[in-house]
């Protein structure tokens, strides 16, 4: 989600059931003196840190309205299109691939954290009780795809032909050399589904809401990576509205409220790692994975 991106393999786009009002968005600073209420859209708005974020914002004279999503392929458009001020819900390969395959170009203007993405069982404790030929799944939307892959050949399962990059799919499974076949499911559906699996990378969003715990992972990628940047998730906004200093407090409180914070770590089950990334990286991270999605086609 809560980490979220990018080369977006096309997810199922719910319609908007939201009954937003296609307004401009507030100028800068207009948000506390006008009555103007900042629309922030996100995937899980019963994380604890939302209501924190929206009494901490309040007490800055800023009106925020969480507008949960039921998934990942709805906030960016909203966004786009002037429903949603912010969002929250992505990291930046996600949104790189959305700019690309949407020719839009929202621009993050804040970090928030890295969640490590994690492979769940009912059947197995471990991954060397996954016997050979049994079935894994993966998320279908292609960011989180390619990363779900490089957990599974981290954990000995399969073997990426490319050796495994942000962009590997399917396609890159060396089905001869892996243990287990992998299938691509809707990233809601991987949870409901690990009755029929041997196993599934599960993206943090749907974790607790599926009844597990992020303890249960019985394996998961590295967040202190340094090549983890581009997982980064973040708060985007329209390019016009980088400056918006209303929009740029919210990112401050949501990084230094320790009410914000803790509750960060209550939705993630301690597993998210916060962070403060300077804006230039994020953006040159946005630029540079952008730039290979194109290159990639």
């Amino acid at each position: 989600m809560s980490q979220r991106s990018t080369f977006i393999a096309a997810l199922v786009a719910a319609p908007l059931l939201f009954g937003l009002a296609a307004c401009a968005s507030p100028a800068a600073g207009e948000g506390d003196a006008s009555g103007e209420v900042v629309k922030i859209g996100v995937v899980g708005a019963g994380d604890a840190q939302w209501p924190a974020f929206e009494e901490a914002a309040a007490a800055e004279g800023i009106t925020v309205e969480i507008v949960d999503f039921s998934d990942y392929a709805q906030p960016n458009p909203a966004t786009t299109e002037g429903e949603l001020d912010l969002n929250q819900f992505q990291h930046i390969v996600y949104l790189a691939d959305y700019n690309v395959s949407a020719a839009e170009d929202l621009t993050p203007i804040g970090s928030t954290a890295i969640y490590p993405l994690g492979l769940y069982s009912q059947k197995y404790d471990s991954v060397e009780d996954i016997p050979e030929g049994e079935t894994v799944a993966v998320p279908n939307d292609a960011s989180n795809q390619a990363r779900g892959l490089l957990v599974l050949q981290s954990a000995g399962l399969i073997e990426l032909k490319s050796g495994g990059t942000i962009f590997s799919d399917l396609a890159d499974v060396d089905e001869a050399k892996s243990k287990v076949k992998v299938t691509a499911l809707e990233a809601s559906l991987t949870p409901t589904s690990l009755p029929d699996l041997a196993a599934a990378i599960i993206n943090n969003d749907f974790v607790e809401d599926a009844g597990l715990s992020f303890e249960d992972a019985i394996a998961q990628d590295d967040p202190s990576d340094p090549n983890a940047l581009p997982y980064v998730n973040i708060f985007a906004t329209r390019a016009e509205d980088t400056d918006n200093e209303t929009y740029l407090k919210l990112v401050e409180i949501f990084q230094t409220d320790e009410d914000v914070q803790a509750g960060l770590l209550e939705s993630s089950g301690n597993t998210a790692v916060a962070l403060q990334t300077p804006v230039a990286d994020l953006e040159e991270s946005l630029a540079k994975v952008e730039s290979d999605t194109e290159a990639n086609g």
